[in-house]
């Protein structure tokens, strides 16, 4: 079969390594890629959100499936239209991704169906939305309704602060039109979860959990990322809890969506916080997480394709998901300055030895090389018994990868490792 995935970063990276050990797959291209995914696959250079072009090149290619995986496809509605063109896809039709795409349709659709998250108040109107700060309980959370590419979410210490979030969003639009509309919700305390899970609409089979580490500086400091790091499982996420979230978060978001006409078919991820209180949901996204991805799936011991074929079939419950024992870390390398500005246009320099547990986000190719293009610029992933052999293999990976101007975290992971030993 011929697979075409939508996506150029890290994520769609270790997507695709795991496709590619698919035997139905005869040909895997990229829309549209990066360097580092051309090692992998055939990538072509249509743009993610280019709904058109890409309906396009699936009609002319013949493609027999495709995997959208970014968030802004999928809320522009990429599987609607190519569903619309015959091909058949995995991820949420657009009606289904507003889930990630609208924070007050989450919230309210927690709200309305008993789904345990945080108070909130929604607001269109900023002098409404100022007011209510005024008495607000501190800290709180401020956020921009639609998608910002990760940075829509300010946790406000002062009501200065406060005050100031909302004015850049909503008179500001500092976010665009994502910020017409703005959440005020409490501010939740506790360890943080992230669950991705597979669901065919009916059958809902969770991933392996995992944690993120978002801020750029080492011991949670700096500035908000897409993620510098991730391990798996996390260590607080207990059987318990799986239970309980599945009980209360996971099977109730199936049956609202459901209720509400939205069917979820795809991989829906839970960012979850537990509380003293229990497990409640920060956020809902409509799609595998970045970095979280590049150490659940290397975890996957089951076919990657046939659970996707499976889940847009809706016989998600009729095939094997088995993850392996043992724990997996993962390394960003950024370029420095990241999140904001930074250089690029450097060499990077993978060992050939190692490539395949280095998964590529900010790379081009020019005239055979690698030459760093993005702000995050690639993922060590390292598998091993436990997460203490993973972490050093991860950081073992990270210093023989080189790009001019690289850092990394060096805590990555130790949070967990503490817990573990709490525990």
């Amino acid at each position: 079969m011929k697979v075409m995935v939508i996506g150029s970063g890290g994520r769609e990276h270790a997507v695709i390594r795991k496709l590619k050990e698919s035997r139905e797959i005869t040909a895997l291209y990229a829309l549209p890629g990066n360097g580092g995914i051309a090692e992998d696959a055939v990538c072509v250079p249509i743009g993610a959100k280019d709904i058109p072009a890409i309906v396009d090149f699936a009609r002319r290619e013949q493609i027999d499936y495709a995997v959208v995986t970014p968030d802004d496809p999928l809320v522009l509605g990429c599987v609607d239209a190519l569903e619309a063109a015959g091909v058949a896809c995995f991820g949420p039709r657009a009606n289904a991704a507003i889930i990630e795409g609208s924070k007050v349709f989450a919230k309210d659709l927690m709200r309305r169906y008993g789904i345990p998250t945080a108070g909130y108040r929604a607001f269109d109107d900023m002098d409404a939305a100022l007011a209510y700060l005024e008495s607000a309980p501190l800290p709180t959370v401020v956020k921009a309704d639609g998608l910002a590419l990760g940075k829509g979410v300010i946790i406000a210490q002062t009501r200065q602060e406060a005050v100031q979030a909302v004015t850049d969003m909503m008179a500001g639009r500092k976010f665009g039109a994502s910020g017409e509309h703005v959440v005020i919700e409490e501010f939740l305390e506790g360890p943080e979860v992230s669950v991705l899970a597979f669901t065919d609409g009916k059958t809902i089979v969770p991933m392996v959990s995992s944690m993120d580490h978002k801020r750029a500086g080492d011991g949670d400091t700096g500035l908000n990322t897409g993620g510098m790091g991730t391990v798996a499982p996390n260590p607080y996420y207990t059987a318990e809890t799986a239970e309980r979230c599945m009980r209360e978060i996971f099977l109730p978001t199936v049956a609202a969506m459901n209720a509400e006409g939205r069917t979820f078919r795809g991989c829906l991820y839970f960012g979850l916080m537990l509380t003293a209180d229990g497990p409640k949901v920060i956020e809902y996204n409509c799609r595998f997480g970045d970095p979280e991805t590049q150490v659940v799936l290397p975890l996957l011991e089951s076919d990657l394709f046939a659970i996707m074929r499976a889940t847009t079939d809706g016989r998600l419950d009729q095939v094997p998901v088995h993850f392996r024992d043992g724990a997996a870390c993962c390394v960003i390398l950024a370029s420095r300055g990241y999140p904001l500005a930074y250089e690029k246009g450097y060499p990077l320099e993978i060992p050939r030895e190692i490539r395949d547990q280095v998964y590529v986000a900010g790379a081009a190719l020019k005239d055979g090389q690698l030459i760093t293009s993005g702000g995050r610029v690639a993922g060590c992933t390292a598998v091993a018994e436990d997460l203490p052999r993973a972490v050093t293999a991860a950081y073992r990976l990270a210093d023989r990868v080189h790009f001019e101007n690289a850092y990394c975290r060096r805590d990555i992971g130790q949070r967990a490792l503490q817990a573990l030993k709490e525990n």
